[in-house]
This record gives C-alpha cells, sequence and structure tokens, in this order.
C-alpha cells in the first residue's frame, strides 16, 4: 500500500507547477519585453535627436555656412525616409 500523504505532496506540487507555468511564465515574458522595449527606446530616442542635430551642423559647416542648404538637405534625407517607410507600410 502507498503512501497518501506522500501521493498528495506529490498532487500538490505539480498543480502549483502547473498553474505557475501557466500563469507566471507568460507574465515574465511579458514584462521583459516591456522593460526591454522601454529601455532601447529611452536610449535611441536621444541618440537620433543628437545625431540629427550632428548631422545639420556638419551640413552647415560643409555647406559653408548656408543653413537654408542645411534644411533643403536634411529635409531630403527625412522626405525620401518617409516615402520609403510609406511603400513599406501593411495597409
Amino acid at each position: 500500500m502507498s503512501d497518501w500523504t506522500t501521493e498528495a505532496t506529490d498532487v500538490i506540487e505539480r498543480t502549483v507547477a502547473m498553474v505557475r507555468d501557466r500563469t507566471v511564465e507568460p507574465a515574465q515574458a511579458i514584462t521583459r519585453v516591456i522593460v526591454y522595449g522601454l529601455l532601447a527606446a529611452l536610449i535611441a530616442l536621444p541618440a537620433v535627436v543628437l545625431l540629427t542635430i550632428g548631422a545639420f551642423r556638419g551640413l552647415v559647416l560643409l555647406e559653408q555656412g548656408y543653413i537654408w542648404a542645411a534644411w533643403v538637405t536634411l529635409g531630403g534625407i527625412f522626405v525620401i525616409a518617409g516615402w520609403f517607410s510609406w511603400t513599406k507600410r501593411n495597409p
């Protein structure tokens, strides 16, 4: 005859493990995606802004002080990038 206390303990342990697998694991995965995504956004956004400012300053120096030419060049780059992104969208 088997020991009913050991069997009961095993059933409880399996049940708790099953509930944990169905609840905690997906929540941890979602939380990990949110945290890493937020961290990437907080690092990437200032980097893009600073690179844009640096590119504008470099264009002003390259185009010998003609600020309007730097605006047109940088604006053209952004328009072309936006047009390319628009063509790749899924309606």
